[in-house]
């Protein structure tokens, strides 16, 4: 197969993350008799300082081009970096709200579970870390409170702020579909998460929901309040499969569900539209402070790549080996600085690339 690919390194961390996850790729066409063809293209501060925009609309068209988008991160340090002296329309993340939107990437996938090798990075009680957990965050992309009409003016002398949260039935409608689907993959167990007992765009999103779930007669699935969410998150991860939620809320729960697996740096993510296209990119930042030092962790980048093989190509087998690669390096006791612990072996970043590359078979 022919995979034609636009790459995104970005700001910060994305470079060298992004290079393993190519390596990785690269070594997955060798084996398997694929080849991937890179494009690359500017998104963040770098294309601030190339072009004087976070993305242009020459990018854009590149990415509309190609078979799936891979990403590293964009940004940089907001409280020292030039490009958040800029108005908000042309700060880094800026960029991404804007491909996002051009590429119709509504479904975000996050998945999280705990490799047993990680247990000792958890940092939940030992019981609960031991019970293990797999689940699946399903965010809404390119609704809510993100993309609302927003304003800042003075109203009768104070300084006053507006920010829009909107939700229309479609929107809610195709994303619960595509969460119901993919727990029909998995244990098909779906969480509905929303703030119904304030918000009239919870209200309708909970109504859509259980419309759709009519369809599903074997998913079952519950509704609960975001609070209670981010509480069970760290009570008793294990009872999540499939966690459908909005933008701001997926945004914040995913994050939360990333630093108990470990690290930010394991948690991969795929944001698809209504076809085989998809962006893939690690759930983490850009991590400026150490950019450039090859201390990243790039195995949420090298996962990420292992969902774009998955969902965008369909070639399981592929990403299966990624991820068993991931598993046994793992195993064999090597970690980057994130995950380091006492009786393991401290890598870089580009030796973790070479490692995982090495054990795909």
């Amino acid at each position: 197969m022919d995979c034609k690919l636009a790459v995104i390194k970005g700001d910060g961390i994305g470079p060298e993350v992004v290079t393993e996850a190519m390596k990785v790729l690269d070594k997955i066409g060798e084996i398997f008799g694929h080849t991937f063809d890179y494009e690359q293209i500017l998104m963040g501060g770098c294309s601030i300082d190339a072009t004087g925009v976070p993305l242009t609309d020459e990018a854009v068209a590149v990415a509309k081009s190609k078979d799936a988008v891979l990403l590293g991160s964009i940004g940089g340090n907001t409280s020292t970096s030039p490009w958040y002296q800029l108005p908000p329309n042309l700060r880094p993340e800026a960029g991404l709200l804007k491909i996002r939107k051009e590429l119709g990437l509504f479904a975000n996938l996050r998945p999280a579970n705990l490799y047993e090798e990680l247990k000792g990075a958890c940092p939940l009680k030992e019981e609960i870390a031991d019970r293990g957990f797999d689940m699946m965050i399903m965010r809404e992309l390119t609704g809510g409170l993100y993309f609302g009409e927003r304003s800042t003016e003075e109203i009768n002398g104070v300084l006053t702020a507006h920010d829009n949260l909107i939700y229309n039935e479609n929107e809610i409608r195709r994303i619960a579909i595509k969460g119901f689907d993919i727990a029909m993959k998995r244990r098909k167990k779906v969480t509905s998460v929303d703030k119904a007992n304030v918000l009239d765009s919870s209200r309708l999103w909970r109504k859509v929901v259980e419309e759709v779930a009519k369809d599903y007669p074997e998913v079952t699935y519950e509704h609960m309040l975001v609070d209670n969410c981010a509480m069970q998150l760290v009570k008793d991860p294990a009872q999540f499969d499939v966690v459908l939620t909005e933008n701001m809320f997926g945004d914040i729960l995913s994050d939360e569900a990333s630093m108990i697996t470990g690290s930010i740096g394991m948690l991969a993510s795929a944001s698809l539209n209504e076809t085989k296209f998809g962006m893939y990119e690690p759930s983490g930042g850009s991590a400026p402070d150490i950019a450039g030092q090859n201390k990243a962790n790039p195995i949420a980048t090298i996962l990420s790549a292992a969902m774009m093989l998955r969902y965008t190509f369909d070639l399981d087998k592929e990403a299966d080996a990624v991820e068993a690669a991931v598993k046994q390096v793992l195993k064999d006791g090597y970690r980057t600085c994130d995950i380091v612990s006492e009786g393991t072996t401290l890598v870089s970043c580009s030796e973790m690339g070479d490692l995982i590359a090495e054990r795909i078979q």
